[in-house]
């Protein structure tokens, strides 16, 4: 019996169409199962990560969760350990031992007498909130005489590069802070704390140029009780520790994507002494003619 070729190669392409529809159908059904179960399973982190935080601020003997590994960051000559606790594609957290000196400290502590201020979260000042902060300018013009402000700065920039490799410079970027905590005792009705919040976005999406990526915060006085960091749905617990950094950056450096929520971050309640810390921001894509505050409008 005579078959066209032509009518053969109609019925293989209708029974090729039928068969990518079916598995298509499939296909999607089975990314949509998927995806419902990755989106049970992080609310279902997000869930556990509010306990960890109320476990972890509540026992004052909890010393700093393990690393991963550590590792050895050599810089002009000075040797610093550093403790890599979380390692994603789009966040890392980093803690190094004896990064910023008391010399540097006090050159902080000084240049914020005159500029202390109502602490905010997300620029609002909130009665919960009993923190004092500054601004402090770096001037990267005495750079080069050893001003140890600028020094500071420049080790922090050079360290960010390092574990990032982005190679952002200083021009346009935010103020360095110092952030002044007081224990209160452990009858305070409202102790000071830095409730859970993301220092840039953290929910998957493209990164927005201008927009924060990376925080660094030095630990200059430590608290008697209180004041730990809780990194929670890391599971990620970093006791404040004089002279210590905790160094995390929260975009993939290949893909410029944000970070899903490991980074969300906190300050448990300062019940017992001071806590003061030095704290700065890093962004991409700023400069003079760009600074930081134009990304904000």
């Amino acid at each position: 019996m005579y078959s066209s070729p032509i009518i053969d190669s109609m019925d293989a392409s209708l029974a090729l169409m039928e068969y990518t529809s079916c598995v298509e159908a499939n296909l999607t059904q089975e990314l949509l199962s998927t995806s419902e179960e990755l989106e049970f399973q992080f609310n279902a982190l997000v869930n556990a990560a509010n306990y960890f935080e109320n476990y972890t601020c509540s026992d004052y003997n909890l010393p700093t969760s393990p690393s991963i590994r550590n590792e050895t960051w050599t810089y002009k000559g000075m040797n610093y350990e550093v403790g890599i606790m979380h390692e994603r594609p789009r966040s890392m957290i980093h803690v190094l031992s004896n990064f910023v000196t008391e010399e540097e400290c006090q050159a902080i502590d000084e240049a914020a007498t005159t500029g202390l201020h109502a602490g905010t979260l997300a620029g609002e000042i909130t009665p919960e909130r009993k923190v004092m902060q500054a601004y402090i300018p770096v001037d990267w013009e005495k750079e080069a005489e050893g001003d140890i402000i600028a020094k500071l700065s420049r080790r922090l920039y050079d360290y960010v590069n390092h574990a990032t490799g982005l190679g952002i410079r200083e021009k346009g970027q935010e103020d360095i802070m110092s952030i002044q905590y007081a224990g209160r005792g452990t009858n305070e009705t409202h102790p000071d704390r830095y409730v859970p919040h993301c220092d840039g976005d953290c929910d998957g999406s493209p990164y927005s140029l201008g927009a924060r990526f990376a925080t660094m915060i030095m630990y200059c006085t430590t608290p008697l009780k209180g004041g730990s960091t809780n990194f929670l749905n890391a599971g990620i617990h970093v006791v404040a520790t004089k002279g210590a950094a905790t160094f995390f950056s929260y975009i993939g450096s290949d893909d410029f994507i944000n970070d899903n929520g490991f980074t969300r971050h906190s300050g448990c309640p300062v019940i017992e002494g001071e806590k003061k810390i030095i704290t700065q921001f890093f962004r991409v894509g700023v400069d003079d003619d760009h600074p930081w505050d134009f990304f904000e409008t």
